[in-house]
């Protein structure tokens, strides 16, 4: 069993000292750092001066590109599909003749 690491990651002015597993550290501290560059975007193109509400944005952001990935996805999906299917009719119509 692989030992827990301590780290502290700063989001918005504030440190969050945590316990993980060494293999999380990385996507972790890239989170982090994608926040923070975010944040300030927020902070310097909105004049939004409350962490609170930046961080709310941020959240916003990172959640609805997750979701518009797997509608992405699901749209994809559903076409492939489709062409399955009428891959599929022509092949037994070509082998029914």
């Amino acid at each position: 069993m692989e030992e827990k690491l301590k780290i502290k990651l700063s989001i918005a002015d504030r440190v969050y000292p945590l316990t993980i597993d060494p293999k999380q550290e990385e996507g972790l501290r890239k989170a982090a750092k994608n926040i923070e560059i975010l944040a300030k975007k927020f902070e310097q193109n909105y004049a939004v001066r409350d962490k609170q509400d930046v961080l709310a944005m941020c959240a916003l952001q990172f959640a609805s590109k997750i979701e518009q990935g797997g509608i992405d996805r699901s749209e994809g999906t559903k076409a492939a599909l489709e062409r399955l299917k009428a891959l599929n009719e022509l092949v037994h119509s070509k082998l029914g003749e």
